[in-house]
Parts: structure tokens; C-alpha cells; sequence
């Protein structure tokens, strides 16, 4: 299977494309930007497929990822997916940001550690959401769900997750890291970047079920800024 990835979720605009015969992308670009996500992705489009043998016409799958995230970030890859997934008749998936956050710590070996706490460790995944506030999800080394995806204010993440070692990642793994130091809980900050890994938002899409997986935007909380009304009080 060969899958084209993209995420334009967070402050990056990312694609690449794997193929499931190989470990390493056959084709991948990566740029870190706050705004101009519509602009950029079709362009990054071209390049990264430029060096596939085949294009297009090789490809067997998209995958995008839905959220959490930006508002408008979410639905530039989402309608770019959907497009070219019409256009050359080939399934697309969705691929959760805080799920690809957490993918390289439990799809790749970690050395053996021996832990003081009698708990397995939590791996969390851990996104600024502004204003206090932290999109979070937790789930075991095995990749089991503990914590489904939700948003919380940082002051309660802690209390509200399951008991054990925190192995955090995602853009908000120090503050969370903090927080939980404060609570006098053991924690590690694995990895702290503003966007995860496309190679492994393409590695999730493999594996993904078409069925279970559609490319819906996945909002957790309302938009920070609302469009204006029509109508202002008091106009006929």
C-alpha cells in the first residue's frame, strides 16, 4: 500500500508519502508556519509528489489528520484529502493529531527502565488549546485507550488521569510536565514539538479502518472567535 499524509492541523503544513515496503517516507516536507496553511499545501503537495515514481496515479490511500487543532487548519488538509481522494477514487482516513503524537512512543521499542511506581507508565499526549486550556488523551505503552480525547484546563489534567508514571508529548508537554511535578507525580517530557511526526500520521492511516476512521474535523471545544452576527441588536 502506498498512502499520501497530510496535516495542516497546528503550526505546521506537512506531507509525505510511504510506502508499506518501506521504513523510511519515500517522500516527505515539513514547514513550520502560524498562518497561510491554504497557500502552502497545494504547492508542498507538488513537490512531495514530484519525487514519488508514479504520482498520483501510484498512490492507495489518503490520510489527514482531523483534530484537535486549529479550526481552519483542520479543514485546509481535510478538503485537499477529500479532493484528491474523489479525484483519483482511493479511500481517505482520518488521523487524530493527539493520537500521531503519541504513535512513535508506542509503535517504537523503548529501552527497558525499571520505575519505583507500582503503575505501567502513561503515555499522554498534550496540545495547547489557549487560554488555560490543554487537549489531552492518555493511553497505555500497548496503545490502549485510558484517557479518550478531550479538553480540559491545565490545573485538572493531572487529577483526572489514571494512576502511574506520565511519559508526555505534544506541544504542551511541559506545562503539563510542570503540573505534574507540582503534584509530586512522576513525569517525563518525551518529546515537545508543534506538530507530530507526518511519517507517523501516514503509519497510523495504514492501519486505519476506512469504516471507523472517516476524514471528519474532530472540534473538542467551541472556536476561540466567533463570526459576527448578521444582525446587530436592535435592526429590523
Amino acid at each position: 500500500m502506498r498512502i499520501l499524509a497530510l496535516d495542516t492541523a497546528l503550526p505546521a503544513v506537512c506531507a509525505c508519502v510511504l510506502d508499506s515496503g518501506s521504513t523510511e517516507p519515500l517522500a516527505m516536507e515539513t514547514v513550520p508556519m502560524e498562518r497561510g496553511h491554504a497557500e502552502a499545501l497545494l504547492p508542498l503537495i507538488e513537490r512531495v509528489m514530484a519525487q514519488v515514481e508514479g504520482g498520483f496515479a501510484s498512490l492507495d490511500r489518503i490520510a489527514v489528520t482531523v483534530g484537535p487543532g486549529s479550526f481552519t487548519g483542520i479543514r485546509v488538509a481535510i478538503s485537499a484529502a477529500r479532493g484528491f481522494g474523489v479525484a483519483l477514487n482511493i479511500p481517505v482516513v482520518g488521523v487524530s493529531t493527539l493520537g500521531a503524537f503519541a504513535a512513535p512512543l508506542v509503535l517504537s521499542p523503548r529501552s527497558t527502565q525499571k520505575s519505583a511506581s507500582p503503575f505501567p507508565a502513561i503515555i499522554v499526549s498534550a496540545i495547547d488549546a489557549r487560554h488555560g486550556q490543554v487537549y489531552v488523551q492518555a493511553c497505555s505503552e500497548a496503545g490502549a485507550i485510558l484517557m479518550a480525547p478531550t479538553v480540559l484546563p491545565l490545573g485538572e489534567v493531572v487529577d483526572r488521569l489514571p494512576p502511574g508514571p506520565l511519559r508526555i508529548t505534544g506541544s504542551a508537554a511541559s506545562l503539563l510536565a510542570i503540573a505534574a511535578w507540582s503534584s509530586h507525580r512522576a513525569a517525563e517530557v518525551e518529546g515537545e514539538v508543534t506538530a507530530p511526526s507526518i511519517a507517523f500520521v501516514a503509519r497510523l492511516g495504514m492501519i486505519a479502518d476506512p469504516d471507523q476512521a472517516p476524514p471528519r474535523p474532530l472540534y473538542i471545544k467551541a472556536p476561540d472567535v466567533k463570526p459576527p452576527s448578521l444582525l446587530r441588536p436592535g435592526w429590523a
